[in-house]
């Protein structure tokens, strides 16, 4: 989206922004219930704005501070909840059709998970914990009205206890890891998926649309990890556990284009331990070390093949 401009003699490109901007915003039913969502949001701007690095001139910057102010207003707004994806759109929207000077904007939220406390059996009308995974998304909007909106998931840590393996890989005189058709696998994911979407006008109308997509997604990728309730799905790898989750999230939302998927294995060490006597604890597929570094790095993406990504 940047455009390089050539100044003085030199390639420049610019842009500028705010990050960290914190807000939180409570929505309250006539009947009691309150909702509410906490947002981290960051902003950067496109905008032709070269006078202020050559020259004591100011006159095109939009200000950080004023991008700041203007998520809180934006959020005082919205009289009726949204997600996050329908938030960073406005903003972004906002931004390239308010000011004259910027022709791109991308906005960037990461949701913290307060989740609805359940009280005796029912949903408590205003009581919230704090869960784990973080609902993340990306908007990217132009003047044009061409549109790139990104949603994701951070730290979704999943396990499981068997039903995993790894053998027949290289081995080399560097090779110490022996063949294991039975171990823990665990990871902490992080996905980001791209919806097909190319304009602000084809967005779905659907109130929460995404907030509803974001779970659907995080589903399917759970499922497709630990496989059905009694039994489960074996493992070969990391690798393959990964692919089959990016394959099932694709065949099960047609307007994702490309799925992007980070998992990290998680080791937990088999834990043998003896002395000159004999053993003190002997492994058997019972106790473990659990350790996160040094850790298997793997991640891969997928997309469709008309895909532009």
């Amino acid at each position: 989206m940047a455009q390089q401009e050539v100044v003085e003699g030199f390639k420049f490109e610019q842009r500028h922004g705010k990050e960290r901007v914190r807000v939180a915003r409570v929505w309250k039913t006539r009947q009691g219930q309150h909702f509410v969502v906490e947002w981290r949001v960051g902003i950067t701007l496109f905008s032709d704005c070269v006078n202020s690095y050559l020259r004591d001139d100011n006159s095109d910057i939009v200000a950080t501070d004023t991008m700041k102010n203007t998520v809180y207003a934006k959020a005082k707004e919205c009289s009726d909840i949204l997600s996050a994806e329908d938030f960073a759109i406005l903003l972004a929207k906002h931004f390239v059709s308010f000011y004259k000077k910027v022709t791109g904007a991308i906005v960037n939220i990461v949701e913290k998970p307060w989740e609805r406390v359940i009280v005796d059996g029912q949903p408590h009308e205003h009581g919230f914990k704090l869960g784990s995974e973080k609902h993340t998304t990306e908007a990217i909007v132009q003047k044009s009205g061409s549109l790139q909106l990104t949603s994701g998931i951070e730290g979704l840590s999943v396990l499981k206890t068997t039903q995993s393996g790894f053998v027949n890989f290289i081995r080399d005189k560097y090779t110490a890891l022996p063949d294991t058709r039975e171990r823990m696998l665990a990871t902490e994911v992080t996905a980001l998926w791209r919806y097909s979407y190319e304009s602000q006008y084809s967005l779905p109308q659907k109130p929460l649309y995404f907030t509803e997509k974001y779970q659907e997604v995080k589903k399917v990728l759970a499922d497709t990890f630990f496989g059905p309730p009694n039994g489960g799905v074996y493992s070969p790898s990391v690798q393959n556990t990964l692919y089959l989750m990016a394959k099932a999230t694709l065949n099960r939302f047609p307007d994702i284009a490309y799925v992007s998927l980070k998992m990290p294995n998680l080791h937990f060490l088999p834990v043998n331990i003896s002395n000159k006597d004999g053993p003190i604890v002997k492994f058997e597929d019972d106790v473990y070390l659990p350790t996160d570094e040094p850790h298997g790095s793997i991640q891969a993406s997928l997309s469709r093949l008309w895909s532009k990504l």
